[in-house]
């Protein structure tokens, strides 16, 4: 259900025409009327082979059991890399970020090409929404990270600012690669006339301001819903939050504490109804706060994009994010923690609907240029193909790797033939 799942189903499936895809996974945290009936005993999906392993799935609103459950499928992954044999390539994603430690343990028994594959970078995530302070645990966590990171053949960031951090730490240049999320441009596309969801919930005469993703802490949706009553007095303005997460009931419960009937929270909308609910806004708000401008990119902004609909961020002006957005004027722009700004910037854009369609016009045009699975899909490929053109045996060796941090382009070659 959560966007990082769809998006890596489409680029395994997509993989499988080329190579031979096999995924470890997990247990869903939550499933809806699209996820097959057999899903537990599916062993091959579209040509991807799948290893599901058991794990616990406490409640995920507890730190501590949420640990469990990361720990526990940390654990499980463990025993099925010792199972699978030695791939062309390993890649490891963030979730959990723990993964990175297993992908470490494996190149410590073996020489083998592993690709890191980030949708945020911990714990610099942790440290930035104050879930975590800075000890001396934390930077021997960041430092063990880092040192997976630093051994890896390629790494792969979602924005130049992710991309940025990486570079600070050390890593070579050539060595990181920017490959933005996506939105698939078919499936969601702009949509005219009178809207299903829109019609559901009672709200075809309002100017609908919607976030819809995963409701956590990265988000800071309380500055969302304190901007929602300060705007209670404008009957015009209506605010949809759609999807799940560990702060759902915290957000529920916000909004019962300030009385606001200007607020509706709704669950996940099934994938063959997504287009018609993010059709339904007519302003999607894309919250990234300063701290994590580094840690991650909103993977949401592609399918909004995507849709047509403007956007409104409170993301800092020297993010990518921000940047992006006004260069290609595809939505409106607040300063961070200023909540008062949100609210005037609604009103504008209740007040400014040739301008807004505009916008919605430019994030499309933007979608198609840059923002395809196509696009994604060749620079992912293209990667992969880089990877396994460099021989075998400089995979995990300690002086090649010091030698890739600090490239010497006379000597590079002769020395990489010699050890080969």
């Amino acid at each position: 259900m959560e966007a990082t799942g769809q998006l890596l189903t489409q680029l395994c499936e997509a993989l499988a025409d080329e190579f031979q895809v096999e995924v470890i996974a997990g247990q869903p945290n939550s499933v809806s009327a699209d996820t097959p009936a057999d899903w537990k005993q599916r062993t091959v999906h579209n040509g991807v082979r799948i290893h599901r392993l058991r794990h616990l799935q406490l409640p995920k609103r507890n730190l501590l059991l949420r640990m469990a459950n990361y720990l526990s499928f940390q654990w499980s992954v463990r025993r099925m890399l010792k199972r699978i044999g030695r791939p062309e390539v390993l890649v490891f994603e963030t979730d959990p970020f723990t993964l990175a430690k297993e992908a470490g343990r494996l190149m410590n028994r073996q020489p083998i090409r592993v690709v890191g594959y980030l949708q945020d970078i911990h714990p610099d995530v942790g440290v930035a929404l104050g879930k975590v302070q800075e000890s001396s645990f934390v930077r021997t966590l960041r430092r063990d990270l880092f040192d997976v990171y630093h051994r890896c053949v390629r790494m792969v960031v979602l924005s130049e600012d992710m991309r940025q951090l990486l570079l600070d730490d050390g890593l070579a240049e050539q060595r990181v690669h920017v490959i933005p999320n996506w939105a698939d441009v078919q499936r969601i596309r702009p949509l005219e006339g009178p809207n299903a969801f829109r019609q559901k919930h009672g709200l075809a005469d309002k100017f609908v301001v919607m976030y819809s993703g995963n409701f956590g802490m990265t988000q800071r949706l309380d500055h969302f819903v304190q901007a929602a009553a300060q705007l209670a007095d404008d009957p015009r303005i209506h605010f949809v939050f759609v999807g799940r997460g560990s702060l759902e009931q915290a957000l529920k419960q916000q909004v019962q504490q300030l009385g606001l009937q200007n607020v509706t929270i709704t669950g996940y909308q099934p994938l063959s109804t997504l287009n018609v609910s993010l059709n339904a806004a007519d302003l999607h708000l894309v919250p990234l706060t300063a701290q994590l401008t580094r840690c991650l990119m909103p993977s949401k902004l592609y399918g909004i994009l995507a849709a047509g609909r403007p956007l409104l961020t409170n993301a800092p002006a020297e993010s990518e994010l921000h940047q992006l957005t006004v260069q290609n004027q595809v939505g409106l722009v607040v300063q961070p923690q200023q909540i008062d700004q949100i609210g005037q910037k609604i009103r504008w854009a209740v007040d400014h609907p040739d301008q807004l369609r505009q916008m919605g016009r430019n994030a499309r045009d933007l979608a198609l240029r840059q923002f395809t699975f196509e696009h994604s899909l060749q620079k992912f490929r293209q990667m992969l193909h880089s990877v396994l053109s460099d021989p075998a045996e400089h995979v995990n060796c300690q002086c090649c790797q010091q030698a890739n941090e600090n490239p010497a382009p006379q000597t590079a070659s002769s020395t990489s033939r010699g050890h080969s």
